[in-house]
């Protein structure tokens, strides 16, 4: 797969008609790994010396958010740089220019913007139901099956098994699982080709990952926000409509937002929280009454507050909550975490006040104009006693 798809990226730089395998713009594991398997599979049968190219409907800007997809390409050993995106070819312009022909994999329906390309869809293989309105007039191939890479894994299988390599079964092979909720008969989406495939390719590559390994790094990966911005966590699993003009985008992060909570009921330190009025209902701001708890004192409260959740719910950051965690447990730990943070102050104890930050030295004015802070001399032997008393305290212990 990897010396095929380094083949790809050079057929690009020649002037010459091109087919392109191309997947939904929602990009998830299944269209990826369906795109790139029969690409692979279409360039190694053809007798032809014409080139098959696998595109990823999404800017490689949106890679980072599909994160099963970066798992999955980096547990295979597949490097980003050699995948094509939509933003790095141009479909419009080739198809002008009569090179293109279209193989449209895990859907069948193009959306407005590409609607000048459906004249070059030469093939669909989908499992979904068709939308016969829009399913362009070429040869179809669709079947309900639970995942698209089933359909890829069954023509790769009986048409020319000999091609398989461990990489592309890997990739179908946990594909298959994650799509199939890791073939629980439970849940009931499993075919009974979805069951029959996967163990074709345990079969002919005993070495592949345990089911419960793959689905379960698959499912963590998938729902994994860290070292996403916020923009890129909102536009993570959107989706969109559009009506007469009007765009409405949803959202989905798989987090809950409880930690509100523990801010509101923080006494160490007391924020003095005021709820300011928001026109959105799931999106909370206040206006912190107590100016003098910086960033840097509320991050621990935050940190704490999310390692209790999220132990206390046993699931890894950014997982759904999972079932049989009441939400009283829940408020429990978020308290306690956020209650005993900074020792030796007690909840109704504020952190003394601090010295007023300097301004720019460019602007008129500074608070440090009208003099330093106010110090009384009892002030500064309750600091020098507890600090002597801290000490002791220490050196105490460690005697023992």
């Amino acid at each position: 797969m990897e010396d095929y798809l380094q083949g790809c990226r050079v057929a690009l730089q020649e002037s010459r008609p091109i087919h392109v395998v191309l997947g939904n713009e929602a990009c998830d594991l299944d269209s990826m790994v369906s795109a790139l398997a029969l690409a692979f599979y279409l360039a190694k049968t053809t007798e032809a010396e014409e080139v098959f190219v696998p595109v990823l409907n999404i800017k490689r800007s949106e890679l980072p958010l599909r994160g099963d997809n970066v798992f999955f390409l980096q547990k295979t050993h597949i490097p980003e740089s050699l995948l094509i995106f939509r933003d790095e070819i141009d479909l419009h312009a080739l198809q002008q220019a009569g090179q293109l022909t279209l193989i449209l994999v895990d859907n069948h329906v193009l959306p407005k913007s590409d609607a000048a390309l459906e004249e070059a869809v030469a093939e669909v293989l989908d499992h979904r139901p068709i939308d016969q309105k829009h399913c362009p007039p070429c040869h179809v191939s669709v079947e309900l099956v639970g995942s698209c890479a089933t359909l890829v894994a069954e023509r790769i299988l009986q048409g020319a098994p000999e091609i398989l390599d461990w990489q592309t079964a890997a990739l179908l092979h946990g594909t298959i699982i994650l799509d199939c909720v890791n073939m629980d008969p439970k849940i009931g989406k499993a075919t009974l080709k979805d069951n029959q495939y996967v163990e074709n390719l345990e079969a002919l590559f005993p070495n592949l990952p345990k089911r419960n390994d793959i689905f379960d790094s698959l499912q963590k990966a998938k729902f994994d926000v860290s070292g996403l911005t916020t923009e890129q966590m909102l536009r993570k699993d959107q989706k969109t409509v559009s009506r007469q003009g009007t765009k409405v985008a949803i959202s989905a992060i798989y987090m809950d937002l409880e930690v509100c909570g523990v801010l509101e009921r923080s006494h160490s330190p007391s924020l003095k929280l005021t709820p300011a009025p928001s026109i959105h209902p799931n999106l909370q701001a206040y206006l912190q009454g107590n100016t003098q708890v910086s960033r840097k004192k509320l991050l621990p409260l935050l940190q704490e507050a999310l390692s209790a959740y999220f132990d206390s719910t046993n699931i890894p950051s950014g997982q759904p909550e999972t079932e049989g965690v009441s939400r009283e447990q829940v408020d429990k730990e978020l308290d306690r975490a956020g209650n005993s943070l900074i020792p030796g102050l007690s909840q109704d104890e504020e952190e003394p006040p601090l010295p007023p930050t300097p301004m720019n030295s460019l602007v008129d004015e500074c608070p440090l104009d009208q003099g330093l802070p106010k110090l009384s001399a009892e002030v500064i032997f309750e600091k020098c006693s507890q600090i002597s008393l801290s000490e002791s305290t220490t050196a105490s212990r460690s005697k023992k």
